[in-house]
């Protein structure tokens, strides 16, 4: 059997570190095994019976040592405790970097006057321990073995021993890599669930450009239509025509600057631009993009408040519900529609109201599912009042429908001020 260590054969290069470095590195290695604080865990408190099973002694105990602490985080043959470092046996042979067996501790000069060994916490007596060693080469503490009479243990006793210290080491480890994969685990289902959330966007966004461009294009469309009869008629009216490419250009910027915002929002992470948003210069903008579809319809706007939110956004917003609002009329009646607002506390809700035949309560809610649509015989995709809901909803808001006084519908979304 191997003899009491009085001198370490071999170092780790941690030994060419100040004390102070040594510990801090110690300190920093047991804190990712996140064993301090919990309840003794059963495959090390199992290990431990193992150990004592082994050496034939009554007492077994796994032990971390910290910078001032030494933390008995599983025993056998006795209730684990916490004491000071400078009263820790193990602390005195933490570097001994072998296997340290002492048949009887009062008889050695580095342990008769410890207090496990004086009577005051302990009378050990037998001693046998043995480093725990991490992967990185760091001694967080000891496996140790003991018993209040004076006895020794065989070879094979002692390489047992040696082969458990180094499986307390593996029961750490391997729980340190199950968590940190149940965390990448964790992590790439974020992932996944984000990109399954840019996919639908993405799908949502090829529908609202459809959807929402066909009316600025209309209106492009016929701009530069009606600049091609007059170009073919030799039109002398210049400013008329100046007017028309205006228009047609202005148009065309507005649906550009909708595809980039939509398109920057639809990717994963994407985030709205903030800023503040003069609502009542985005409907005039709303309005000429849908001439066409507005014209012969009565429009009464009031005051428009300005919000902070994603400009390009909000007009998709608005530019939707009063297109709906253009369609859905009473048989041989022309639209009218009216737009205002309301302040509510510390939010504003704007209201788009027509004077069509109005929406059944129980479709309300379903008209926001995607492709949903109230009547087939009116065109449209069924997509956009779903984008309005993503986007309101985007900006801390909320949108719905209800009945309007003279039967129509309201259309209203609200945003935090």
């Amino acid at each position: 059997m191997r003899g009491w260590v009085t001198s370490s054969p071999r170092r780790t290069s941690l030994h060419a570190v100040t004390a102070g470095g040594v510990d801090a590195h110690r300190v920093a290695e047991i804190g990712k095994y996140r064993v301090l604080l919990d309840p003794p865990r059963a495959d090390l408190m199992a290990l431990v019976e193992v150990a004592a099973l082994v050496a034939q002694v009554p007492m077994a105990t796994i032990n971390l040592i910290t910078d001032t602490e030494q933390h008995q985080i599983a025993t056998h043959g006795f209730d684990a405790s916490v004491c000071r470092r400078a009263d820790s046996m193990c602390d005195v042979v933490l570097d001994a970097g072998a296997p340290v067996i002492v048949p009887d501790a009062s008889q050695d000069a580095r342990f008769r006057d410890n207090p496990f060994v004086t009577g005051v916490i302990g009378s050990v007596r037998f001693y046998a321990t043995h480093q725990l060693v991490t992967p990185e080469g760091v001694v967080i503490g000891t496996l140790c073995v003991f018993d209040e009479q004076a006895r020794t243990i065989t070879d094979d006793q002692e390489k047992a021993l040696v082969s458990l210290a180094e499986r307390v080491v593996d029961l750490l480890e391997l729980e340190l890599r199950t968590r940190e994969l149940s965390s990448s685990v964790v992590e790439l289902e974020d992932a996944r669930a984000e990109l399954e959330r840019s996919n639908e966007q993405l799908a949502a966004f090829a529908g609202q450009v459809s959807h929402d461009l066909r009316n600025p294009l209309t209106a492009v469309t016929l701009s530069l239509k009606m600049i091609e009869e007059e170009v073919e008629a030799a039109a002398d009216d210049q400013l008329e025509m100046t007017f028309l490419l205006h228009r047609a250009i202005g148009g065309a910027d507005r649906m550009q600057s909708l595809i980039n915002d939509l398109l920057a929002f639809a990717r994963v992470g994407g985030e709205l631009q903030r800023g503040r948003v003069d609502l009542a210069a985005v409907f005039a903008e709303v309005q000429e993009d849908l001439a066409t579809a507005l014209a012969g319809a009565t429009v009464i706007v009031g005051e428009l408040p300005t919000v902070i939110g994603d400009g390009v956004q909000l007009r998709a917003v608005l530019q939707n519900l009063t297109a709906n609002a253009a369609k859905f009329v009473r048989p041989g009646q022309p639209a009218r529609i009216e737009v205002d607002s309301v302040r509510l506390g510390d939010r504003w809700r704007i209201e788009v109201t027509d004077h069509g035949p109005g929406i059944p309560a129980d479709h309300r809610e379903r008209v926001f599912q995607p492709l949903a649509r109230v009547n087939d015989d009116i065109e449209g995709s069924g997509i956009g009042l779903t984008t309005c809901r993503r986007i309101v909803e985007a900006h801390g808001g909320r949108i719905g429908l209800t009945d309007a006084p003279h039967g129509g519908t309201c259309a209203w979304f609200e945003l935090p001020d």
